[in-house]
């Protein structure tokens, strides 16, 4: 049987290009669909603009230490609408390498809305093509709870094309996406609420991780606001909000930003036209090899659930593209020791098993844990602390986990990940030679595990 295209591709973010991409290099005649910006989420409204973001709310911090290193500054005036322009500016450069990476590999590029009529046939807004394979990589959205008035409330989409920024913000939810933005809008200056349900945000880090950040974000005047939640929100004439607590507290702010969870995007799919299953959470449920209950569909990226990040979300697109086409290179997506970011600020960095997942496991441990003052901050008034910390295995001395606080977190922690990946023990971190004067080289020199 002839079809128009061996793989045919919905959505057009990292796991999706990456998989159109390889598989037309392996030979393949691959299509992509996309009905809303090349790059998907993370080059969008995602990592790339909410880095962006993170480096210009850093700035309000580095000019005050600038000041302890000799340099006489004139009164710093930040502008949103220059932040936004450029960033703009950015990422249309960014769809535009999107875009030539796709053609230029042969892919054909369909932006519209696609839709399944069955395992083997898509619809893109009135053209009806035929496909050996299907890769669903459509990504996930943004969900907010329904109280009365969540009408009024933001997510990170829009947060990114606000026209100004706002003076007073309730930021409501306890992960990355919601520490993050909390750092960024607390860093340009509006007074920042983080709100949070449960007892401590960023639940499944590392403990000391956890209360390290929150006593870091207190220090530096963020508002934190823990076992607390809105059950309704009020406009006002002035266009301000009213948002009452549970407690029946009412805090008055001129935004209020959900970052309470992502849900896959499944809007008028299709799905209901094939044998594709969602599992109990909602999200689409494939097999290890990223295999739906259609024979001829795949999934992968955020809409599987598994681990949500961009590199998953690639080594994922990429395991698909070999296993199809290049069978012979294929290698299965290894999920254990992922490193990641948060990048508040200060940032964290992490790879590994946290403290109490080790103990959870079983492991005896040595935990070895510095906390110090970052050399940056030396000649002035500032009490940030950097945190970091190594869980060792006692009887094998293998390190299982590498966790960090501090500035450059991500940075440092990515050079740690392929140690612990490689299978360092506590004594190569201790043979290895420092790099003087820097924060990194704590993570070589700590010699004596806590009690």
């Amino acid at each position: 049987m002839s079809y128009d295209f061996d793989l045919f591709v919905i959505g057009a973010g990292s796991g999706g290009v990456r998989a159109a991409r390889f598989a037309a290099g392996f030979g393949a005649k691959v299509a992509v669909a996309e009905s809303r910006y090349l790059g998907g989420t993370c080059v969008n409204v995602g990592c790339v603009p909410k880095k962006l973001l993170v480096y210009s709310a850093h700035f309000s911090s580095a000019f005050t230490q600038a000041a302890d290193f000799g340099w006489q500054l004139a009164q710093a005036h930040f502008d949103w609408a220059t932040l936004i322009a450029n960033k703009n500016r950015e990422i249309q450069r960014l769809n535009g390498i999107y875009r030539t990476l796709l053609v230029n590999s042969g892919v054909t590029l369909l932006e519209g809305h696609a839709r399944l009529l069955d395992g083997q046939r898509v619809e893109v807004d009135g053209q009806v093509f035929s496909a050996r394979h299907i890769l669903l990589a459509t990504g996930g959205w943004p969900q907010k709870p329904e109280i009365p008035g969540i009408e009024h409330a933001i997510t990170s989409n829009e947060a990114f094309f606000l026209k100004q920024l706002p003076k007073r913000i309730l930021v409501v939810g306890g992960g990355y996406i919601a520490v993050e933005f909390a750092s960024i809008f607390h860093g340009l200056g509006a007074k920042t609420s983080l709100l949070y349900r449960g007892e401590l945000f960023l639940r499944g880090f590392d403990m000391a991780v956890r209360s390290h950040l929150q006593a870091e974000l207190s220090n530096s005047g963020m508002d934190l606001q823990f076992n607390s939640d809105i059950v309704k929100i009020d406009k006002q004439a002035d266009g301000s909000l009213l948002a009452t607590l549970q407690d029946g507290r009412v805090l008055a702010t001129d935004a209020v930003f959900y970052a309470t969870g992502r849900r896959p995007m499944l809007d008028n799919l299709g799905l209901e036209n094939t044998q594709v299953r969602l599992d109990k959470r909602g999200y689409v449920q494939v097999d290890e090899l990223y295999q739906t209950a259609e024979p001829s569909i795949l999934a992968i990226g955020d809409m599987i659930g598994r681990v949500q990040l961009t590199p998953v979300a690639l080594a994922e697109g990429m395991a698909v593209a070999r296993r199809l086409f290049k069978p012979e290179e294929y290698r299965a997506v290894d999920y254990q020791l992922i490193p990641t970011a948060v990048f508040s600020l200060p940032n964290i960095g992490t790879v590994g098993l946290s403290e109490e997942q080790a103990r959870a496991a079983g492991h005896r441990l040595q935990v070895f844990e510095s906390r110090f003052r970052p050399m940056q901050e030396s000649l002035g008034a500032g009490q940030q602390k950097t945190l970091m910390k190594l869980v060792v295995d006692a009887a094998t001395d293998r390190v299982l986990g590498c966790h960090m606080v501090g500035p450059d977190a991500g940075e440092i922690i990515q050079g740690m990940a392929v140690a612990l990946k490689a299978g360092a023990s506590k004594q190569i971190f201790d043979e290895t030679l420092g790099i003087h004067p820097t924060a990194a080289e704590e993570f070589v020199t700590m010699r004596t595990p806590r009690n």
